[in-house]
């Protein structure tokens, strides 16, 4: 599609936003770095959402034995799908064409995908390409969508909005990002102009685990799924890293009976500040004997 038919024109890269995606190895002990296996990238006009250009490859990385002979996945990348593949150094060009100078956008980019293409480009001894800016839809829709779809990975955002399954290849995962955005921004757009009738209303699917992964640990920790707005709000109070939950014997005791009321108290601080205002107990007393009361 020619971007000089759109009423607003996508001429200037820094208006193209790329969707991108890549597919790595996992490091499996100490030392060891991701090697990326496939790059992915769709250019959109921000405008219509009219596909401009599109890049995919797989790569080869320069140890083959990285790469596993077998995939738990259908249409998993295996060390026979990358043996003829380009080097990166072969496609690098062309990577840091589609991407220099535009928005990026995808899931997770900023912790992940961003990092690999720095490594790859540093690792083949050229400057990376640099983006006008940076859009991570995993944080942008747990800011803006909620935790509706559970922990908001692109399998359970997939899942919730009935996309099919992700299939962790990097043009199949860009172009099903793309759609759970579109998705999103359809729902908020509605909740947005009627707010009375279905704002607070969705449910999140029964059949979708929420996980959370820590700093230090990296397994991951099923948890319930929250029935309604309410009951999570409460429960992310509870369980927030910022305020855990007290135990019994952390609660400092109060220095009066819950049932007593706040007249006791009162009348107590009274009539301290009336024996130190006639001179009758030394301050230094007064002060002693009133901790217990305003602690």
């Amino acid at each position: 599609m020619d971007a000089s038919d759109s009423t607003h024109s996508c001429r200037s890269r820094e208006t193209e936003i790329v969707f991108l995606d890549l597919e790595t190895t996992v490091p499996r002990r100490a030392g060891q770095s991701f090697s990326v296996l496939e790059f992915g990238a769709v250019v959109f006009c921000p405008w219509k959402l009219a596909e401009l250009e599109s890049f995919a490859t797989l790569i080869r990385p320069k140890d083959l034995s990285i790469v596993a002979t077998r995939s738990g996945r259908r249409d998993g990348i295996t060390r026979d799908s990358v043996v003829d593949a380009p080097a990166f150094e072969e496609v690098s060009d062309k990577i840091f064409d589609i991407l220099n100078g535009r928005i990026w956008a995808g899931h997770n980019i900023q912790r992940f995908d961003c990092v690999r293409i720095n490594e790859a480009f540093a690792a083949a001894g050229r400057d990376p390409p640099v983006p006008v800016g940076v859009i991570d839809s995993l944080g942008v829709l747990r800011e803006k969508f909620g935790h509706r779809a559970g922990n908001m990975k692109m399998e359970a955002l997939a899942t919730y909005f009935g996309l099919g399954q992700q299939k962790h290849r990097s043009m199949d995962d860009v172009r099903m990002n793309f759609e759970v955005i579109k998705h999103c921004a359809t729902v908020l757009f509605l909740e947005s102009n009627l707010p009375g009738i279905l704002k607070g209303k969705w449910h999140p699917s029964s059949s979708i685990v929420t996980r959370s992964r820590s700093n230090n640990n990296h397994g991951s920790t099923p948890s319930r799924t929250l029935s309604n707005p309410e009951e999570s709000a409460g429960s992310m109070n509870v369980h927030s890293r910022k305020s855990p939950p007290v135990s019994a014997s952390m609660r400092r005791s109060l220095p009066y009976s819950r049932r007593a009321g706040l007249r006791k108290v009162t009348q107590r601080v009274k009539n301290l500040l009336g024996k130190a205002q006639h001179g009758s107990q030394p301050m230094a007393s007064l002060l002693k004997h009133s901790y217990p009361v305003i602690r």
